[in-house]
């Protein structure tokens, strides 16, 4: 059974060049392990979901610039998330103030073609059905 993903949960992206930890702002209702829960909406860049430092993507218009300056040589460039839709899959049965929660498993894309995905969870005491 996925658990409920919250506050601190540890993000990583295939293009990014270090996990980040997922922020949730205290402002629904609902908590898990004393931090607040996550909802599958949960995806501003800068707010929820942080730079992952450097991106390697050569869809990221920096990182193919400074690769071509670079004469073919990979340059990576900082990282700043583009992410446009939520996470998939959220739960099926839980939802927060109307909002499906996120859970352990889903997956959200930037727009430079990176997987954003939860490698921790952020607690461990609660499951839920997805």
């Amino acid at each position: 059974m996925p658990q409920l993903v919250c506050n601190s949960a540890i993000l990583s992206c295939t293009f990014g060049a270090a996990p980040m930890p997922l922020v949730v702002l205290p402002e629904l209702p609902v908590l898990a392990d004393g931090e607040p829960a996550a909802v599958i909406a949960d995806i501003v860049p800068d707010e929820n979901i942080p730079s992952f430092v450097m991106c390697e993507s050569l869809a990221n218009p920096a990182v193919a610039a400074a690769t071509a300056a670079a004469l073919g040589v990979l340059t990576p460039q900082p990282c700043e998330p583009v992410v446009v839709d939520p996470w998939l899959p959220g739960s099926m049965r839980v939802r927060i103030e109307g909002v499906p929660a996120l859970i352990s498993g889903s997956v959200c894309l930037c727009a430079w073609l990176g997987e954003i995905s939860i490698s921790f969870p952020g607690q461990e005491q609660v499951s839920i059905e997805s």
